[in-house]
């Protein structure tokens, strides 16, 4: 069979469904790919690297009539005209908003697939290409964001003085929200990030940012990894929330979409509050901006000099690497279309993946889906419902609870200091002197490591565990004592230091890895 790779048509559009590297792989599988003479030209990818990595070079009506098109976007009807009878076509086609769509590729006889309805479940990221273009967006709106913004991510210390870190506040805690963070993060700045999801605020410190805590304004964990519409309440937390943060922030990335509508987050009067020559970058700008000034596809600058970035094609200003991202999932589906490796489409509607994505099959309309079962877990068993506790009566068995714990605590540290007393009296003199030693260590390590960023923690860990090389000489002198139980301590030492001294380095060494060009 032959897969057609067209030339993306809509306004500003530089991405292309197919590179040479994936062009190749398509065509291990046994398939002939033709593709339309300049496809690939706005993404750095000339006709002549597609021919030599086994494809042919063609018009437009001979790609659009081969036996499976992908391209990036729905086609435009005049295209559907072009598309035989019965062949496949793959693409981001948004079905629910569009069913017009659906019923012209049902009149056309044609079976569709659509990208961006990919089933959110485990076996099927490697086919979803909106986390592809979330996360490409999320990094592009940092790029977009210091460019406006005119100064530096990261503080400054120099002879001629010192500039702060700039502030970036990022709304959202998925995709794009992450690879924001990440971006942010890995310039310099200092991030804050929030997300009405609760189990998102392990993601976002694990990028090394800091979650922003709105308990009463965020939402149960959820069940499917999406937001949910907020209650009345919740928004007027929130609202609350991120009037402050905005006023702080010099640049505000916000990613938040509810089934491709973007609710409201930024609200003209916080944009008033900010500091001239802030930036917002609205990633929601396709589905309305989060911010209600954001004018979608442009760039625009207020009357207080904030200015709002609304660009709906910040994928397509990065169409090399975007572009190598979406025609490997495309190969992933291809893979899955092609059990047999033998350049032969097979459709499966048993399986939940390809079942999810097809709008029509050889005509006929199967859109929406059947739900899909995300978990095979078993329904929770019912939980009882606690007794109800009057609050006058629930905070008075705190504070008794706490005046109980506090007992505890001051009984735990008064023997604490009995024993440590006895220990100094009845010890040898050198005893008190290595105790002092070791006490202060304590301080010391806790109070240096512990203000130390989270993203150097680990070379600072892999570096300091060289200290254990004063462990491992002190035990080399004490394991030719006299004294069995001496040697056998020392010889655990010696052991334990060494992995401490040796995997510390090993880590270090691998970690600097990463950051080598030829590695």
């Amino acid at each position: 069979m032959r897969i057609g790779i067209p030339r993306e048509t809509r306004d500003g559009e530089r991405l292309v469904a197919a590179t040479p590297t994936t062009v190749a792989q398509l065509v291990k599988l046994g398939y002939d790919v033709v593709v339309e003479a300049g496809a690939g030209a706005q993404a750095s990818f000339p006709d002549a690297a597609y021919r030599q990595a086994g494809a042919s070079v063609a018009d437009a009506a001979e790609a659009w009539s081969a036996d499976v098109v992908t391209c990036v976007n729905a086609p435009e009807p005049e295209q559907i005209a072009q598309l035989r009878p019965g062949a496949t076509i793959v693409a981001m086609m948004a079905p629910a908003t569009h069913p017009e769509l659906v019923d012209a590729f049902a009149e056309r006889g044609v079976s569709a697939l659509a990208l961006d309805a990919v089933p959110r479940i485990s076996r099927a990221q490697a086919l979803d290409v909106l986390s592809t273009m979330s996360n490409v967006a999320g990094y592009r709106a940092v790029v977009e964001a210091a460019e406006a913004y005119g100064g530096m991510f990261t503080g400054q210390v120099t002879a001629a003085g010192k500039t702060a870190p700039a502030k970036v506040f990022v709304i959202g805690g998925g995709v794009a929200g992450l690879a924001a963070i990440g971006a942010a993060g890995s310039l310099g700045a200092q991030v804050r990030a929030f997300d009405v999801r609760p189990e998102a605020g392990e993601q976002i410190e694990s990028m090394g940012a800091q979650f922003v805590q709105a308990q009463a304004a965020q939402q149960e964990v959820s069940s499917d990894g999406y937001a949910q519409e907020m209650t009345a309440e919740q928004e007027r937390l929130t609202a609350v929330m991120y009037a402050e943060e905005s006023a702080k922030a010099d640049i505000i990335i916000t990613t938040a979409l509810v089934r491709g509508s973007a609710p409201r987050t930024i609200t003209a009067e916080m944009v008033a509050a900010m500091r001239p020559g802030s930036v917002i970058v609205d990633l929601a700008a396709s589905g309305g901006g989060n911010c209600e000034l954001t004018v979608p596809g442009a760039k625009i600058v207020t009357d207080n000099g904030v200015t709002i970035i609304g660009y709906t094609d910040l994928t397509s200003r990065l169409p090399k690497h975007t572009s190598q991202l979406f025609g490997t999932n495309i190969v992933n589906l291809m893979k899955l279309l092609t059990p047999n490796a033998d350049g032969q489409v097979v459709l499966d509607m048993d399986d939940v993946v390809q079942r999810g994505m097809t709008v029509t099959l050889a005509g006929e309309i199967l859109w929406p889906p059947p739900p899909v079962q995300v978990s095979a877990a078993p329904a929770a068993a019912a939980v009882v419902a606690a007794p109800v506790v009057d609050p006058a009566v629930r905070a008075q068995q705190e504070k008794e609870e706490a005046r109980r714990k506090g007992q505890r605590q001051l009984v735990g540290y008064g023997l604490a200091a009995v024993l440590l007393a006895l220990a100094i009296t009845f010890s040898p003199a050198a005893f008190t002197g290595f105790f002092t030693v070791f006490v202060l260590a304590v301080f010391v390590g806790y109070y240096v490591i512990s203000n130390v960023s989270h993203s150097l923690h680990t070379p600072l860990m892999a570096q300091t565990n060289a200290i254990s090389g004063i462990i491992l000489v002190g035990a080399l002198l004490q394991i030719g004592s006299d004294n069995w139980w001496v040697t056998s301590l020392a010889f655990i030492a010696a052991t334990v230091a060494s992995i401490n001294i040796f995997g510390g380095f090993l880590v270090a060494y691998r970690m600097i890895s990463m950051f080598r060009k030829d590695a």
